[in-house]
């Protein structure tokens, strides 16, 4: 079998940061795959699963209403690795478009108050694996130390 592409790229030298994964085409349709990395692969600790499902939970219900974007929108969601998450959007598009939208996202996370969306027990099969404090944390951590000065660096796969 034929290594996926995200295998291909070395862990060892990826960094917080804002990428594009991959661009696939159906028919006349672009979807662009950003890679999220919120920790550094096997240097920082792993997300808990808590915290990447609040994460989740926040970021997908802020992309899906977002008045830009929402209609472009097909999946956000966790990586396996728990070092991040997925961004699909329809669109060929850079990861230095998407730093303002990424931005406003974690924002929103960084910010939230109240009940978690979709975290009940008819919404979700694992409604009781949530941390807002963390989550909350760990947007914070991910806009300052990597959002809010994004460089070249941090936008493109390491060679």
């Amino acid at each position: 079998m034929d290594k996926i592409a995200s295998f291909t790229i070395d862990h060892i030298k990826l960094e917080p940061g804002l990428y594009v994964s991959r661009i696939d085409k159906f028919g006349d349709a672009f979807i662009t795959t950003f890679d999220i990395r919120i920790t550094s692969p096997n240097d920082e600790p792993v997300l808990n699963t808590a915290e990447l499902h609040t994460i989740e939970h926040l970021c997908a219900t802020f992309a899906r209403n977002d008045r830009e974007w929402a209609e472009r929108i097909v999946y956000f969601g966790p990586m396996g690795c728990r070092t991040g998450c997925y961004l699909l959007v329809e669109g060929k598009l850079s990861s230095k478009e998407m730093v303002p939208f990424m931005t406003k996202m974690f924002e929103f996370v960084r910010d939230f108050e109240g009940d978690i969306p979709g975290a009940k027990p008819e919404e979700c099969g694992n409604y009781l694996d949530q941390n807002l404090p963390m989550a909350k944390y760990v947007a914070r951590r991910y806009l300052e130390n990597t959002l809010y000065n994004i460089d070249d660096a941090h936008l493109n796969y390491p060679a």
